[in-house]
C-alpha cells in the first residue's frame, strides 16, 4: 500500500476489514448453499475444517488484493480494472488453498464443490460491493479531487464532453487554472476558474485542498508547464495525468483531434498484447457462432422467408446482400447480411446509411432494429473474416476517404472487424465524416484496450440493445 495521509490509510484500513468480513461471510453462505444443492449425498464439513478453510481463503484474498493494488489509497483504475484486479486475487487465493488444504488438512470428506462455489461468490459479491462503493463514494473511495491545468481549447474538452453528473461521478473537479498561452476565447465558459500562480502558491493549494489529482490540459506546453512544481507534486504522491489519459479513462475513446505523436509513442500503442486471446481467438468466436446459429436458426429462416416473398416477383431479387468491406490490415472480404434494402438502393453510387433511409424496405424497418439483418455474418466469422466483437467493417469507398480526413483511422484495421462494437454502444448511428470521427474515438479505445473482460461487456450490454430494438 503506498503511503499516503492518515485519512487515506485509514479508508483503506476499513475497506480492507469490510471486504475481509465480507469473503468470510460467503464462506459460509457458501456452504449452506452446497449443502442445500447437494441435499442428501452432501457430507457436512466438519465445523473447525470449515473455520480454518475459510480463515486461511481469506487471509489469502487480502493478501492478494493487497499485491495487486487494491487497497491502493491513490488507485487510478476503471471499474472494469477493478474487477480484473479482484478476480486476479481469488484465484491466487484459490491456488493457494488448494495447494494448503491439500497438505495440511487430511479430511475426505470435504465437498469438491465447496471451494469453486466458495471463489466465484466472493468475486460476485467483492464486484458488487465495490460497485457500490466506487458508485457511491463511500469511504469517500472512488472519490477523487482533481484540479485542471489550462482553462483553454484542450481543457475544454471536458466542459463539452462532461457535462453531465453521471459523467463525473468517479471524481470532484474543483476547477480549471488558466494559465499564459491558453485559447481563452475557445477555452473554458461555464466552469469554475480558480486564480492561482503556478508557484509555491500553488504547492500550497494542492496540499490545503487535498488534491489528488492534477490533469494537464494546456494549449501551450513549451515554457508555461511548471514542472518542478509537477514534479514535487508526483513525489507527494498527487497523480499527474495528461488530458487524453484521462478522458480515455473516464470517457471510454480517445479524443483523436487533440492526440499528438509523443503521447503516442509514449502510450501503449494500438496492437494487442494479449497473446493467449489472441490465440483462442478462433476457436472463441467459432464456438459462439455455433452457439448463437443453434439458437437462432429457426428466427434465421424465417426472415429469409419472408424476404423472398416480399419481393417474390421482383427479377433478380435475393435473400441476401453481399458487400466488399475493408477488414484486418486492410484485407478486403465480401461481407454477407440479409437484404434490408430495395433492389435499386445504390443506383446513383454508394452513399451513407441513415436512421430513417428511404431505400430501406418494409420488413427491413425491423430486422435493422433488431439486428437481425447481421445474423448472416455468421459464415463470416466462421471464414476467420470477422469477430463477435470489433469495429464495424467500413466500405472501400469510404475507407479511402476517411484515412485521407481523419487522423489515425487506419488503426482502426488492426484488429478483425466484428458483429458489435464499443463504437455502436456509445454513438447514435453514423452517416457522415463527422460522425466516423466520433466513432472512431470508441473504435481506437478498443483497440487499444482489447480484452476478453471489455469483450463480454460489449456481448452483455450488445443483447440488451437487440432484445430492447436499441440497434445503432
Amino acid at each position: 500500500m503506498s503511503f499516503g495521509s492518515k485519512k487515506e490509510i485509514r479508508r483503506s484500513n476499513i475497506l480492507m476489514l469490510l471486504e475481509a468480513l465480507i469473503v468470510g461471510y460467503v464462506g459460509y453462505i457458501s456452504s449452506v448453499l452446497v449443502k442445500y444443492l447437494l441435499g442428501a449425498s452432501f457430507v457436512a464439513i466438519p465445523f473447525a475444517e470449515l473455520i480454518s478453510e475459510i480463515a486461511i481463503f481469506t487471509g489469502a484474498v487480502i493478501v492478494s488484493a493487497l499485491s495487486v493494488g487494491l487497497y491502493e489509497s491513490k488507485l487510478r483504475e476503471t471499474f472494469r480494472g477493478i474487477i480484473r484486479r479482484i478476480f486476479v486475487s481469488v484465484a491466487i487465493s484459490y491456488f493457494v488453498v488448494e495447494v494448503a488444504t491439500n497438505t495440511f488438512l487430511t479430511n475426505p470428506n470435504t465437498s469438491q464443490y465447496y471451494l469453486p462455489v466458495y471463489a466465484a461468490l466472493t468475486i460476485l459479491a467483492l464486484t458488487i460491493f465495490r460497485y457500490f462503493v466506487n458508485r457511491l463514494g463511500i469511504l469517500g473511495l472512488g472519490q477523487s479531487k482533481i484540479i485542471v491545468i489550462g482553462a483553454g481549447e484542450r481543457a475544454s474538452i471536458i466542459e463539452k464532453r462532461m457535462r453531465r453528473e453521471v459523467d463525473r461521478f468517479g471524481f470532484e473537479l474543483l476547477g480549471f487554472v488558466p494559465i499564459p498561452g491558453d485559447n481563452r476565447e475557445e477555452g473554458i465558459q461555464n466552469e469554475k476558474l480558480i486564480h492561482v500562480k503556478i508557484d509555491e502558491n500553488f504547492r500550497n493549494f494542492i496540499t490545503d485542498n487535498d488534491i489528488d489529482e492534477v490533469v494537464i490540459a494546456c494549449d501551450q506546453r513549451r515554457g508555461t508547464l511548471p514542472v518542478e512544481i509537477l514534479f514535487d507534486c508526483r513525489l507527494r504522491g498527487v497523480e499527474v495525468t495528461d488530458l487524453l489519459d484521462f478522458m480515455e479513462r473516464e470517457t471510454g475513446q480517445i479524443v483523436v483531434n487533440l492526440m499528438y505523436p509523443s503521447w503516442v509513442i509514449y502510450s501503449n500503442g494500438f496492437s494487442s498484447q494479449n497473446y493467449l486471446r489472441d490465440a483462442l481467438d478462433y476457436t472463441i468466436n467459432c464456438c459462439l457462432a455455433t452457439l448463437v446459429l443453434l439458437i437462432m436458426w429457426p428466427v434465421m429462416l424465417i426472415t429469409a422467408a419472408i424476404i423472398f416473398f416480399e419481393d417474390v416477383r421482383v427479377k433478380g431479387a435475393s435473400v441476401f446482400y453481399k458487400q466488399e468491406r475493408v477488414g484486418l490490415n486492410g484485407k478486403l472480404f465480401k461481407i454477407i447480411k440479409f437484404r434490408s434494402m430495395k433492389l435499386d438502393a445504390e443506383k446513383d453510387g454508394a452513399k451513407w446509411a441513415t436512421t430513417n433511409d428511404s431505400r430501406v424496405t418494409r420488413v427491413g424497418h425491423f430486422i435493422r432494429k433488431y439486428r437481425v439483418d447481421e445474423l448472416p455474418q455468421l459464415l463470416n466469422v466462421f471464414k476467420g473474416e470477422m469477430s463477435f466483437i470489433g469495429p464495424r467493417p467500413e466500405r472501400p469507398q469510404f475507407v479511402e476517404q476517411l484515412i485521407r480526413e481523419i487522423p489515425y483511422y487506419n488503426q482502426r484495421h488492426n484488429v478483425k472487424p466484428g458483429l458489435a462494437g464499443w463504437a455502436q454502444l456509445n454513438y447514435p448511428y453514423g452517416a457522415s465524416v463527422e460522425d466516423s470521427m466520433e466513432k472512431l474515438k470508441f473504435d481506437l479505445y478498443y483497440v487499444k484496450h482489447q480484452s476478453l473482460m471489455l469483450d463480454i461487456l460489449i456481448l452483455i450490454r450488445t443483447v440488451e440493445v437487440v432484445l430492447f430494438g436499441k440497434g445503432r
